[in-house]
């Protein structure tokens, strides 16, 4: 049993888990602008405020098993994205502040302010989020011992800041879908118009992103046709994407939303893909960090192996009755 291969893939889907879950949460921020007056935002905080905190398990779970699993490319990535890392936890912070103090005091001016750093949070940590994906695909600078010797700025380049331009349009079509569902009467017919604008945004960046990754990542190109098992992946994907417009135009709403859903899979699964088996590619005089190299010893990934086989289930029953439990539109407050 490979558990070097195991744990690369549970960590994937960790991480489309939270992709998929808090994605629409970071998508319902990105969008609060388009949303008229108090009321629709109301609607919205009210949309995600018993879900939001339990998406976030999925995210700290993941980072545990990156930091137990493969220590040597936590340790890489933490100190070569410290300062945006830092800058994402700060996002998260504000953003669960925003949510929980907006309704502490019965004032616009108040409302307001929080409004404001629930947007900016989530587009600010959706952007972050897309940023190191970017980097990691496009690789970064690493000297003999695996340590980061690049600057800060040489993380904002136009290929990363294209996928973070990527994750904040894919957040923002799934947001507008989640709040569609979760909505009744005017504001779900003013969100029906933003359900086109949002998927079409979308597109021309995803298109964009595309042609960038075949310009200047050709390496990308390579391995995703070396794992023939990922072509089935790229052409689900295109297949989600194109569902997404004509599930709409046939007011087949919760079949958009699903496509969205496996759109973001697709796109986690082929970000993996891209790295496989590397955690992070080096461009510098250093070598790459694997799943082997970079990995705790076999008796530890048993030990979390084992430890997984109950902590996900539970994770998993535990998203599940919390998304029935409030499966339920929420109301418009008159």
């Amino acid at each position: 049993m490979d558990l070097n291969l195991i744990w690369f893939g549970l960590i994937g889907v960790l991480l489309a888990g939270y992709a998929v879950l808090d994605g629409f949460d970071l998508g319902v921020g990105i969008i609060t602008p388009i949303l008229r007056g108090d009321k629709e935002r109301n609607v919205a905080v009210k949309a995600i405020g018993p879900l939001w905190d339990g998406n976030e398990v999925w995210l700290v779970t993941f980072g545990g098993a990156l930091f137990a699993a493969f220590p040597e490319a936590y340790a890489t990535i933490m100190s070569a994205m410290y300062l945006p890392i830092m800058l994402l936890l700060f996002c998260l912070i504000l953003r669960a502040i925003s949510v929980d103090f907006r309704n502490k005091v019965e004032t616009s001016a108040w409302r307001f302010f929080w409004d404001c750093g629930f947007f900016a949070s989530s587009l600010i940590g959706t952007l972050v989020f897309g940023v190191a994906a970017g980097n990691l695909i496009a690789g970064v600078s690493l000297d003999e011992r695996g340590v980061y010797i690049g600057s800060f700025f040489d993380l904002f380049g136009p290929y990363p800041l294209a996928t973070g331009a990527l994750a904040i349009a894919a957040f923002a079509m799934h947001g507008t879908m989640f709040l569609f569902l979760k909505t009744t009467d005017e504001i779900r017919n003013h969100l029906k118009s933003w359900l086109w604008h949002t998927w079409g945004m979308f597109m021309v960046i995803y298109v964009l992103v595309s042609m960038m990754t075949l310009i200047e990542n050709p390496h990308v190109i390579s391995k995703v046709k070396n794992a023939i098992w990922a072509i089935p992946i790229v052409v689900l994907n295109v297949l989600c994407i194109a569902n997404i417009p004509r599930t709409i135009y046939n007011e087949k709403f919760g079949q958009a939303f699903v496509s969205s859903c496996l759109n973001i899979v697709c796109l986690i699964s082929l970000f993996a893909v891209s790295l496989f088996p590397d955690i992070i590619v080096s461009t510098g005089e250093g070598p790459s960090l694997t799943l082997y190299n970079a990995a705790s010893s076999q008796g530890t990934l048993w030990i979390m192996f084992i430890f997984a086989l109950i902590g996900v289930p539970l994770i998993t029953s535990y998203t599940v009755i919390i998304y029935w439990t409030f499966r339920h539109p929420v109301e418009v407050e008159r």
